[in-house]
């Protein structure tokens, strides 16, 4: 797995990142994405209720792999 690391450019980015709330979230399961810009980094993903909490960074081909494996149901917790 490429590490993706917090760069100033990285983190400013997500300040002012377009940050969209998943269609498919519920009101107690919601994430929410937003596209980066530049760098290493192409998709951002956070949970919409911890808005200063964690943030996940993909790559473009990291982004494809959980998107993939999302709709396999390889993270499903039942």
């Amino acid at each position: 797995m490429n590490e993706i690391r917090n760069t100033p450019s990285v983190l400013a980015q997500l300040a002012d990142a377009p940050w969209r709330t998943s269609t498919r979230s519920q009101t107690s399961n919601c994430v929410e994405v937003a596209p980066l810009r530049t760098g290493s980094a192409a998709v951002a993903l956070r949970d919409s209720k911890d808005r200063g909490g964690p943030v996940l960074l993909f790559n473009r081909a990291g982004w494809l792999g959980f998107i993939s494996g999302t709709k396999a149901g390889q993270f499903d917790l039942t």
